[in-house]
């Protein structure tokens, strides 16, 4: 089964402790979208300028990726630029030109709007709800967001939330939203308004899945070096949605449960582990099948109780 991603595409100057980069593929559709793409074929809804490169644009065609939803406009490509402290739990935003983003509605081509999996990743919540109103009875909407929607358009998040099978924020997001500081109540808040599931990313610290009268918590895949976090989040994100339509298919069984959700966070997670191995996409795109599902044995061994 097919997974729809809309989201920003961009190109970024990043630098951290170890070094810095500049003109790198970077965006939340395009992480999301190549580490879904390991378990499933992948719709990729965005847009981009006149300046996109090629190379960038071959990149992501060389995934099991769909591109005739991708959005060429007159104008130059979404812009960021951060700096990591030396935590690189940190980091502090240098510039943010949103160029062709700013006037950026998704449009869905035909085939698009039936898919049965949806990844709504970080853009704003009106044009989140616009993908939504497009699309015809999807089986499973992932949303994710950010603090800058949660505190300056939260009037259009709430009723989004109500639409979405399961939301995905960090913990920082997640105490944004709720006004709450310990984490379990705040999944608990969280699933109040309205998702299904609620998964709250704790970076190098795992992640905790939600649902009612459910709590699963995952560990984290422990490493050494972390080279760039940057698209973590959306790597996780997109292997969580993966994983889910890949599972489906083979299982010729849609429904969603509990135990499947679990696996999809673990799996997640470790699709993360990876991206920030390297500098943008460069390490997922080296990765195997056999890459992730050797971590995965290795984790479940780690994690394993005596």
């Amino acid at each position: 089964m097919p997974v729809l991603v809309v989201g920003s595409i961009a190109i970024d100057h990043i630098k951290t402790p170890y070094k810095e980069r500049q003109n790198i593929l970077g965006g939340s559709a395009s992480y999301s979208a190549v580490a879904a793409s390991f378990f499933s074929p992948v719709h990729l809804v965005g847009v981009v300028g006149e300046d996109f490169p090629e190379k960038y644009r071959n990149l992501l065609a060389s995934r099991p990726v769909d591109l005739e939803g991708l959005q060429v406009a007159k104008g130059k490509t979404f812009r960021w630029s951060g700096v990591y402290h030396s935590d690189m739990d940190r980091r502090t935003t240098i510039s943010t030109m949103l160029n062709v983003l700013q006037n950026f509605s998704p449009t869905l081509p035909g085939v698009y709007r039936s898919t049965p999996y949806v990844l709504l990743a970080n853009i704003a919540p009106d044009l989140q709800r616009h993908t939504l109103d497009q699309m015809q009875s999807p089986l499973f909407v992932v949303v994710n967001t950010m603090d800058l929607w949660i505190r300056d358009t939260r009037k259009a998040l709430l009723p989004l939330l109500r639409r979405a099978d399961m939301l995905i924020v960090n913990e920082h997001e997640a105490r944004e939203l709720t006004g709450v500081a310990n984490l379990i109540r705040a999944g608990h808040l969280v699933l109040e308004m309205g998702p299904k599931f609620v998964v709250l990313s704790k970076g190098e610290h795992g992640a905790l899945l939600f649902s009612k009268g459910s709590l699963f918590s995952c560990p984290a895949y422990p490493l050494e070096t972390v080279h760039d976090p940057t698209g973590a989040g959306d790597s996780f994100s997109g292997g969580i949605i993966g994983y889910l339509a890949g599972t489906c298919n083979k299982e010729n069984s849609p429904e969603i449960t509990f135990e499947k959700l679990r696996l999809a966070v673990v799996y997640g997670t470790i699709l993360a582990s990876f991206s920030v191995e390297a500098f943008s996409l460069e390490r997922l795109c080296t990765l195997t099948r056999m890459d992730i599902e050797k971590r995965y044995n290795a984790l479940h061994t780690l994690s394993q109780f005596p």
